[in-house]
């Protein structure tokens, strides 16, 4: 005979005074452990905070008799010296190099620097329209330098050069480079100027 599972209903009781609840069971149902109180950790804590107590008692007490103790009495009619404090006295040197070098005079020849008869100059670019040449030559004025755009003539065609200096010196140049280099004015070269 088919089941139907969907609707399932309560079977119906056929016998009278049966119902249809499950049947309490016996006294065999077991009963949860009972928590056992872990003596022996609570003894060993008891222990150790009783140690850590009477450790600090000792301590602290050891600490009050050495403040009750008087000073020796003095038996000289004399008062004593007052102690000398390490701090407040003047260290004494053991070296004699500092009096030494203090009346040496040392002489020191530095050859002069030489002039150089040629003197650098510094190119920051090179274009073929004389606009972005001047373009350029602007973002260096804005940093407080002089150029000078120079038109040249090579085997390549006409070249539009951007050109800081002359400078006297090579360090001089290398200065206005670094400050060219931090305002993003790339790719500068130093040379010697031949005529």
């Amino acid at each position: 005979m088919p089941r139907d599972y969907v609707r399932r209903s309560k079977p119906k009781s056929t016998s009278k005074g049966k119902s249809n609840s499950r049947p309490a069971r016996g006294g065999s149902r077991s009963r949860a452990p009972q928590r056992r109180i872990p003596w022996l950790a609570i003894i060993l804590a008891l222990l150790l905070a009783g140690a850590l107590g009477y450790l600090i008692s000792l301590v602290k007490g050891s600490a009050d008799r050495r403040r009750a103790e008087p000073p020796a009495a003095i038996t000289h009619t004399q008062t004593a010296p007052a102690p000398i404090n390490p701090i407040d006295q003047k260290p004494v040197e053991k070296w004699r190099y500092i009096e030494q070098l203090e009346n040496k005079e040392v002489v020191v020849n530095v050859p002069e620097a030489e002039a150089s008869t040629q003197p650098y100059l510094m190119q920051c670019g090179s274009f073929r329209s004389a606009a972005q040449a001047e373009q350029l030559k602007a973002r260096i004025a804005f940093q407080g330098l002089e150029a000078q755009v120079r038109r040249s003539t090579g085997s390549k065609g006409v070249w539009y050069r951007v050109i800081l200096g002359p400078y006297d010196s090579k360090r001089r140049a290398e200065r206005d480079k670094h400050k060219l280099l931090r305002a993003n004015v790339n790719h500068c070269a130093i040379w010697f100027w031949e005529g």
